[in-house]
């Protein structure tokens, strides 16, 4: 039975183009792909079933896997559509059949690229894609729900979002025509970074440095509402649904703009409660915080700094609030970014997966092969996880459930 099978690590190597899916919490190998490049900026994301999509910056192509597969004598590989790349984002409808994939820089220094691909993965004929051209840039993504999904791009310079219908852009045609949005609406920023969209209510959402924008959609238009503030100085740039209990969370990041100066970088966790309105910030400590998990009952940040990298646990369901429960000292990193130069480049890092489905955080410890695992009810409870190749710049992490409700969060992590 589905029941009995233990959670799942996926574990990319987008450097040595190599993909494990390890048995939790004793870290025994289930299955592997090699020869496979995840775009990391993309990320992992979470579909229906506990399965999960990735798209392979050298291929060019959207896999689909079943990280469960395997066990009922299925192959790990669902699928695989064709797609343009760089990719950038990623995201689905809430059913999971319908995606699209934006397309970025990749290893570039201007935006070149305006190439926008539509996935449907339940055609008749078998998973189709589409390619259309939009407007250069790094564009943000969500699509909508309901039996005409949309498209939304979040667009930079200038700020702007444009949203096509999924089944007009199946049925382009060949040769990646320029395509009109069927309705767009301006962004009062020119800096959006981070998107989220809450099935429940069909709204969308886009970190910028003035706050977090909403977006609804109806009657054919898009309307905006009031901004949702940081509440203090500094801003996010990354967003992520908490599915379970409707929360929005970021990492508000204030000091410096300077780049160098990385380590005196202030950070607090950002929530918003999508039903009840409220919202906070919560210090998680100086250094570098960028992405973020979620388990059953903590919110899990990891935090990179010269006087030691940690695991920071939040306490989500607190009665006033959510509040740091644990922090959690993780092994150095022999390449970590040093003060003085560029926290992303060059430099390793951490990944970091959960699943509202559990307890357990992995953190990875890029350069050394290693994975961090917590119990985030028992912190003290550890378990360091070897995987066969290095994991330089971090890697990427998914954590997996079978029947996962992670899906509810649509937007590729």
């Amino acid at each position: 039975m589905a029941t009995s099978l233990p959670p799942r690590l996926l574990v990319a190597d987008q450097v040595a183009d190599t993909l494990t899916v390890l048995n939790l919490p004793d870290g025994s190998e289930s299955s592997a792909l090699h020869g496979r490049h995840l775009a990391e900026h993309a990320g992992f994301l979470a579909l229906p079933g506990g399965r999960v999509a990735f798209v392979d910056d050298r291929a060019g192509e959207l896999l689909v896997l079943d990280p469960y597969g395997p066990d009922r004598d299925r192959p790990l590989v669902a699928a695989a559509v064709p797609v343009a790349v760089p990719a950038e984002h990623l995201a689905a409808d809430p059913t999971g059949r319908r995606l699209a994939v934006t397309t970025g820089l990749g290893r570039n220094e201007e935006p070149w690229s305006d190439l926008l691909t539509a996935v449907d993965l339940g055609a008749p004929e078998g998973p189709e894609a589409v390619r259309i051209r939009t407007r250069t840039g790094e564009p943000g993504v969500t699509v909508t729900g309901g039996a005409d999904p949309l498209v939304v791009l979040r667009h930079r310079e200038p700020g702007r979002f444009a949203a096509y219908r999924h089944r007009t852009l199946m049925a382009a045609a060949p040769a990646c025509p320029r395509t009109e949005p069927d309705a767009d609406l301006a962004l009062p920023d020119d800096d959006g970074h981070g998107d989220a969209h809450d099935p429940v209510t069909g709204r969308l959402f886009a970190a910028a440095g003035s706050g977090v924008h909403r977006l609804a959609y109806g009657e054919g238009r898009l309307t905006a509402e009031e901004a949702l503030p940081w509440g203090g100085p500094g801003r996010g740039y990354y967003l992520r649904l908490d599915p379970v209990r409707r929360t929005l969370w970021s990492c508000v990041r204030g000091g410096p703009a300077d780049p160098g100066r990385w380590p005196e970088w202030s950070n607090d966790a950002w929530w918003y409660g999508l039903d009840s309105g409220r919202s906070g910030r919560v210090p998680l400590g100086p250094g570098l915080v960028f992405r973020l998990a979620v388990t059953a009952r903590h919110t899990a940040f990891a935090r990179v700094h010269p006087d030691g990298d940690e695991l920071v646990l939040l306490a989500v369901d607190s009665p006033g609030g959510p509040r740091v429960s644990a922090r959690v000292g993780l092994a150095p990193m022999a390449g970590a970014p040093r003060a003085g130069g560029s926290p992303w480049d060059g430099v390793e890092r951490r990944a970091i997966a959960a699943s509202p489905a559990g307890s357990l955080v992995a953190v990875s410890r890029g350069g050394h092969g290693q994975v961090e695992l917590v119990d985030a009810e028992r912190p003290e409870w550890r378990r360091t996880l070897t995987v066969p190749t290095p994991l330089h710049e971090g890697g990427h992490l998914a954590l997996v459930h079978p029947d996962d409700p992670a899906a509810g969060d649509p937007v590729g992590r």
